[in-house]
């Protein structure tokens, strides 16, 4: 097992516990974010779990992109040398068909496993893509939500709301966690979209990075290019978003930095339009209004760069 190269160490009263849910194989970002996750010594990563992404299923069909998302994290583990460093498993092929009905997975499963185990570190558990992993185990067992707390890269903008990739793969799921009593961190799509980087960017720092560099680089030029056809004007040809890592950097900022984030009543989400709706009182999550881009990108270059530069 790869030895991390860090001349300090984190306390052991400040590390906090980590599963890490992500749609891996959707495009390109969810690796960077994987690997940045395993990387940080504040994080006990507990398990990886591989999550659909079956309204956008691409080349890999219908029912089949949990299965794509967890042979990719399988692959960025080999790639850093840490295979075995934590479970990976699977999460539902498929996003819930209703509020009520969950969709067992072994992704839910240890998610509930792990959020009733005792143990002095906090839980947190990340989701970059869907969230039907997280409403089914809160419908399988409900005393999860005063043991952990989620944090989702997803929704629209508030206070308005709309069309937004990982809500769109499942708004029943959503709305399950919305309406439910777990603690949950919300970072939306205009914040998400902060973390901005270009492909000469990634060249310099990240493509120099041994095998796991170079892939992280190749396999999103690779994916930019794939897309270069895409009548819209997403992508851009020369930079990318890694919007999936400020899940890494909301726990790494000063804990008493809150004014980066407002305390909103949860909302219930529009089928429709995926509107936001405040009339049911829910209880207040937590909104990202920013993220520090800077420390976020410049520790994972750094991380990366300890670890893996020949």
């Amino acid at each position: 097992m790869k030895k991390w190269n860090y001349d300090f160490e984190v306390p052991d009263k400040k590390k906090i516990r980590m599963i890490v849910h992500t749609d891996c194989k959707n495009e390109a970002d969810d690796q960077f974010a994987v690997a940045h996750h395993l990387m940080t010594p504040k994080f006990i990563v507990r398990g990886i779990v591989a999550g659909h992404f079956n309204f956008n299923p691409q080349e890999y069909g219908d029912g089949h992109t949990a299965q794509a998302s967890f042979d990719e994290v399988n692959k960025v583990l080999k790639l850093m040398d840490v295979e075995g460093i934590c479970p990976v498993v699977k999460g539902s092929e498929y996003p819930m068909p209703d509020e009520q009905t969950p969709m067992p997975s072994d992704g839910a499963r240890l998610i509930i496993e792990e959020a009733m185990r005792e143990d002095p570190h906090p839980l947190f558990v990340a989701f970059q893509g869907a969230i039907t992993d997280l409403a089914t185990a809160i419908l399988m067992e409900p005393k999860i939500c005063q043991r952990m707390t989620a944090i989702w890269i997803g929704g629209g903008d508030y206070p308005s709301g709309g069309r937004e990739f990982n809500l769109m793969q499942d708004i029943a799921a959503a709305n399950v966690v919305m309406k439910s009593s777990m603690p949950l961190w919300q970072v939306p799509i205009t914040v998400y979209k902060q973390m901005a980087v270009s492909l000469a960017e990634l060249q310099y720092f990240v493509k120099p990075c041994g095998a796991i560099g170079n892939y992280l680089f190749t396999q999103m030029v690779e994916f930019n290019n794939k897309l270069a056809d895409f009548d819209f004007p997403w992508p851009h040809g020369e930079i990318w978003g890694l919007g999936d890592s400020p899940t890494i950097g909301v726990l790494l900022e000063e804990a008493e930095k809150d004014d980066i984030y407002d305390m909103v009543p949860a909302p219930c989400i529009n089928y429709e339009d995926m509107t936001y709706s405040f009339e049911q009182e829910n209880r207040k999550i937590r909104v990202y209004k920013q993220v520090n881009a800077r420390l976020i990108m410049n520790d994972f270059y750094a991380k990366l760069a300890l670890n893996y530069k020949e």
